[in-house]
């Protein structure tokens, strides 16, 4: 399985971003999918993550309410949508998919929030 993020970009304080994850190869294996982001000097933390046919998701505190995280299963692929985005959102925010026992991971897309 090969992950691809895009549409990270530098955004001011209250605006928004859609973040897209294509994957490809043998996405029938995937099961639930997320995102995460690691900021300098942090450890890399869960976002949000949904299940496999996209009935069930869930968020960090951080980002209830701002964030929402839906997948297309027929375009494989995954979406975070952010809005009301703040300068501690800033990080490289990572697409994962658990295929067990294995998980995947993209390369990353850079979102920075100017205050």
């Amino acid at each position: 399985v090969q992950l691809v993020e895009s549409g990270g970009g530098l955004v001011q304080a209250g605006g928004s971003l859609r973040l897209s994850c294509a994957a490809s190869g043998s996405t029938f294996s995937i099961n639930s999918m997320g995102w995460y982001r690691q900021a300098p000097g942090k450890q890399r933390e869960l976002v949000a993550a949904i299940t496999s046919g996209g009935g069930s998701t869930n968020y960090a505190d951080s980002v209830k309410g701002r964030f929402t995280i839906s997948r297309d299963n027929a375009k494989n692929t995954m979406y975070l949508q952010m809005n009301s985005l703040k300068p501690e959102d800033t990080a490289v925010y990572y697409c994962n998919a658990q295929c067990w026992p294995i998980d995947y991971w993209g390369q990353g897309t850079q979102v920075t929030v100017s205050s």
